[in-house]
């Protein structure tokens, strides 16, 4: 008898408890997603025709689209290791994810509100569409072209065995530019500060070129093997080049144009070795770097003897200055605007004869050493790559 009595106090104890917990929820302020970073993308039924949303099975029929998008940056959206390692922070809050897993199918929980809209309380309920393996597949085909149980293309063609629609306005560039043009001061110490857009807007090429006519290649393809050839373009979705990971290769569109001067073989002592590199914004209709504002380039000018003594060096930067903490904030920008162009010099006086090497060197950086040991990236996780990279024989005589 004391047993079931225990047993009954029990359960009206923790049915208090529930009741109590469920009025102080009910009480609390919760305010609407109103932000479209704040906001995943509904989750979508599977159109009809196909039994996934993932990019494997599209790939089953488009076959060269899907080995392109398996070298973008867009494929590792999600599983990017710089990433991973900011998500892990106290400071993450709960909508980065919309940019890099954007359908609501991909992500664990939905987000229905915020409590006294406050990001980091967010109001969560299990999402009972979660894939998981369709999450490890960051953007993908699904990202950009399913929409309400539908396939939405250029052409909108009967011949598919999948529903479709012609949809040009919606794969335009605004579908990039919802997430390439993310700016925000989300908290003091956390801004999203992706201007892309905004540079593109500012810029030349406003309505004459756009993202997809950059980054998007247009060629004349078969689509689907044995239906014949028609328009199409590229999905390599090419970009900084600098892979995700080690074993990854992906495409560079580096945007620059690297226009070296000439250089004389023989000097006489005491002569100045001057050599000057220019570096033009030749090919982006936005600011170059771009995007993530930890992103530079370095040019560096290094001079050798024939021993192997270093006798001078120097190096440039060409990127953005930031300032994480007590508050978020740009300290410097030199980021080269469409069709700017910059000079950069070496000098060196030549007090001696003898044979020297001068080593020029211009490299594109993802992030610096200090920010990658910060987040605990490995040498798995490439830091950079080399865009210019030239040596020259000279003789002092």
């Amino acid at each position: 008898m004391r047993n079931k009595f225990l047993i009954l106090s029990i359960i009206i104890f923790v049915l208090a408890l529930l009741y109590v917990i469920y009025n102080n929820i009910s009480e609390e302020n919760i305010l609407p997603l109103t932000n479209s970073w704040e906001k995943a993308i509904p989750n979508q039924e599977i159109p009809q025709g196909l039994s996934s949303l993932s990019a494997k099975q599209c790939g089953v029929c488009h076959q060269q689209h899907y080995n392109e998008w398996k070298l973008s940056t867009h494929a590792h959206a999600w599983t990017d290791l710089q990433f991973q390692a900011e998500l892990k922070k106290e400071s993450s809050p709960f909508m980065c994810i919309n940019c890099h897993i954007p359908l609501q199918n991909q992500q664990e929980h939905i987000i229905e509100g915020l409590i006294d809209g406050d990001i980091y309380k967010p109001v969560k309920k299990i999402n009972p569409n979660f894939d998981k393996e369709l999450q490890q597949e960051g953007i993908n085909c699904a990202s950009c072209h399913v929409r309400n149980n539908t396939i939405i293309g250029p052409t909108g063609t009967k011949k598919a065995p999948h529903a479709t629609i012609k949809n040009s306005a919606f794969l335009s560039e605004q579908l990039c530019i919802s997430c390439h043009n993310a700016v925000a001061v989300i908290t003091p110490t956390l801004a999203c500060s992706f201007e892309t857009g905004d540079e593109w807007k500012s810029g030349p090429y406003f309505e004459k070129k756009n993202c997809i006519s950059c980054h998007m290649e247009s060629i004349n393809r078969e689509i689907v093997s044995g239906y014949g050839e028609r328009s199409s373009r590229l999905h390599y979705f090419a970009g900084s080049g600098i892979p995700k990971f080690d074993t990854v290769e992906t495409k560079i569109m580096n945007g620059l144009g690297i226009y070296p001067s000439a250089l004389k073989s023989i000097y006489s002592k005491m002569d100045s070795i001057i050599f000057t590199v220019k570096i033009k914004n030749e090919f982006a209709g936005h600011n170059v770097p771009t995007g993530d504002p930890e992103r530079f380039f370095n040019i560096s000018f290094q001079l050798k003897n024939n021993n192997g003594t270093i006798l001078s060096t120097k190096t440039s930067r060409i990127g953005e200055h930031w300032e994480w903490y007590p508050e978020a904030k740009k300290l410097a920008d030199n980021n080269l605007t469409p069709n700017e162009e910059r000079l950069f010099t070496f000098s060196y006086q030549a007090i001696k004869k003898g044979s020297l090497t001068l080593l020029v060197k211009i490299t594109k950086h993802r992030l610096n050493k200090e920010s990658a040991d910060y987040n605990n990236l490995k040498d798995n996780y490439p830091l950079f790559i080399t865009v210019f990279d030239e040596e020259y024989a000279i003789e002092v005589k």
